[in-house]
C-alpha cells in the first residue's frame, strides 16, 4: 500500500511539473493572456510593417502598455493596418505618434508610442495618424551596397 501512494505523489508531482512547463511557455511566446483588465483599442496604419506580429508588445518608454490585437492589409491603399488594445490605465493624446522599432539589432518588432502635447486623448476605436515604418535591414543593405557600387564605379579616371 505504501508503494502505491508514493506512486501517487510521484504522478502528481510530475502531473504539475508538466503543466508550470506549459504555462512557461505560453508566457515565453506572449500566447497565454494572462493579464487582467480591460482596455481600448486603438489603430494605425504603416506602409511597411516589416516582420512586426499579432501579439507584439506595444510600449511607451520602455513600459508596456498594450499588445498588438490583429494586423491587416488595406484593399484600397495597400497600407497595413495595425490594431492594438491598449490597458486601460494608460491614456494618450491625440498627437501620439507611432513607429514600429526592434528590440536589439535583430530582435523582435514591437510598437512604441510617444505621446505628443495635446491635452484631447484618443478614444476607443481611435486612429493613430503619425507613424513610422519598420526599418527592414535587407533594404538598408541593399541600398548600401548599391550606393557602394556607384561610388567605385564613379571613382575612376
Amino acid at each position: 500500500m505504501a508503494r502505491k501512494g508514493i506512486e501517487t505523489l510521484v504522478g502528481l508531482f510530475v502531473l504539475l511539473g508538466m503543466i508550470a512547463l506549459v504555462f512557461l511557455a505560453m508566457k515565453a511566446a506572449n500566447l497565454g493572456n494572462f493579464e487582467a483588465g480591460n482596455g481600448y483599442e486603438l489603430s494605425a496604419r504603416f506602409t511597411n510593417i516589416g516582420g512586426l506580429k499579432a501579439r507584439a508588445p506595444v510600449r511607451s518608454a520602455g513600459v508596456l502598455v498594450g499588445r498588438v490585437t490583429s494586423i491587416g492589409l488595406d484593399p484600397v491603399t495597400y497600407e497595413g493596418v495595425v490594431t492594438m488594445s491598449i490597458r486601460s490605465e494608460f491614456q494618450f493624446p491625440k498627437d501620439t505618434s507611432a513607429k514600429i522599432l526592434t528590440s536589439g539589432l535583430l530582435g523582435d518588432q514591437y510598437i512604441g508610442l510617444e505621446p505628443g502635447p495635446d491635452e484631447t486623448m484618443l478614444a476607443d476605436g481611435g486612429r493613430i495618424v503619425q507613424t513610422q515604418s519598420a526599418v527592414v535591414l535587407e533594404n538598408l543593405i541593399g541600398q548600401f551596397l548599391a550606393n557602394s557600387a556607384a561610388g567605385a564605379g564613379g571613382g575612376g579616371q
